[in-house]
């Protein structure tokens, strides 16, 4: 399978993505846990549907450690006692984020508070701005059809 466009010889393209990936990084360095920014990112790229991203984030977060047993159990999130209840409430919230069309109102209050009572303000600020951007990077790769399974741990860093 190849990419229907090679975003990597375009300098346009390398000039928009040097940008998105500057936003990644601001929110990498962010106050909201690493595990839990990894979490966030494979949800909202598994609802999209996003092979490259799924590669990519599934690869980075084992090999910062997380355990095959969470990573296996992400869809699932809601049946599985393998999360604490501050993942449980970022995964919701990505999730309505990113099935945002889905609801009319948008994201429920309710989804917002739970949020709310795990994180503080900083923080929350990174996990809207996180999901904001994994869906971004979701749809740009899913339009360009990117193919998955030969990402490295690291390779763009």
């Amino acid at each position: 399978m190849e990419a229907r466009l090679n975003v990597f010889g375009s300098p346009l393209a390398s000039k928009f993505i040097k940008h998105v990936v500057s936003a990644g990084k601001v929110l990498a360095d962010s106050p909201l846990p690493a595990a839990t920014q990894e979490l966030v990112k494979i949800r909202a790229s598994q609802i999209n549907g996003c092979g490259f991203c799924l590669d990519m984030h599934t690869k980075e977060a084992a090999a910062a450690g997380e355990t095959s047993t969470r990573l296996n159990l992400v869809a699932a999130w809601r049946e599985a006692t393998v999360f604490t209840d501050a993942e449980r409430a970022a995964l919701e919230l990505a999730e309505q984020g990113t099935r945002i069309a889905d609801a009319a109102g948008g994201v429920p209050d309710e989804v917002w508070a739970n949020a709310a009572k795990h994180y503080d303000e900083e923080q929350l600020t990174a996990l809207v701005s996180l999901i904001a951007l994994i869906n971004a990077f979701n749809r740009m790769n899913v339009m360009l059809q990117m193919p998955a399974g030969d990402y490295q741990p690291g390779q763009f860093a």
